[in-house]
């Protein structure tokens, strides 16, 4: 029996009819490349069209914290809402990108799986060197938490308290937590519309 799939993949080109369709998908880790192209399809989409939502769909293990720190600050300067799902998990930088959708409009499949902690970081390097990358580390850790805190409504000693060790949620839990605020039931809530294709292309190594 071959190794080889006979399965569709996720490409580019189901990558671009779920564009068009204003769907951006973080499906594997958030890197650098992935998240400046998310960051750079919500811009394009909101000047397409500022008024109609733009959804955001998760099946990530976590990755870059300044990819999700720039995806964060782009959802919230943009007109138009970013409404966010979990596929299956979202773990540490997903789930921080999970609840940073638009307020009422951020959901879970019911057996999907959320992980919230503060991450790690390497320090190497000379006394001075170590002591000026924790304060660097505390900085982002702090902003991360008070972000998650403003997110969910949960208080920050909370957060901070909760996020020590990998603490994992079911849909349930993460829904009376504050990081999602539906468990999906219907396929309306979540099917895309379809929309006319845009003029341009800028997907183009997703996924890569």
């Amino acid at each position: 029996m071959s190794g080889e799939s006979n399965l569709p993949l996720f490409d580019a080109r189901v990558r671009r009819e779920l564009y068009d369709q204003r769907v951006l998908v973080l499906d594997g880790p958030l890197d650098d490349d992935n998240g400046t192209l998310l960051a750079t399809q919500l811009i394009a989409l909101a000047a397409h069209d500022a008024s109609t939502d733009i959804a955001l769909w998760i099946h990530s293990p976590g990755g870059s914290v300044p990819s999700m720190l720039a995806i964060r600050d782009i959802i919230r300067l943009i007109p138009c809402d970013v409404s966010t799902l979990v596929l299956g998990i979202a773990y540490s930088a997903g789930q921080f990108l999970l609840s940073s959708g638009a307020r009422g409009k951020r959901r879970a499949l019911p057996h999907s799986r959320v992980l919230m902690h503060q991450g790690s970081a390497g320090i190497g390097g000379t006394a001075v060197d170590i002591e000026l990358q924790a304060g660097d580390l505390r900085h982002t850790r702090d902003t991360v938490l008070g972000l998650i805190a403003e997110d969910t409504g949960q208080p920050v000693e909370r957060i901070f308290e909760d996020s020590l060790h990998d603490r994992w949620y079911t849909a349930r839990e993460a829904l009376d937590y504050g990081f999602v605020d539906a468990i999906v039931q219907d396929f309306d809530e979540i099917a895309p519309r379809n929309r006319p294709r845009l003029g341009f292309d800028v997907t183009e190594g997703a996924g890569q």
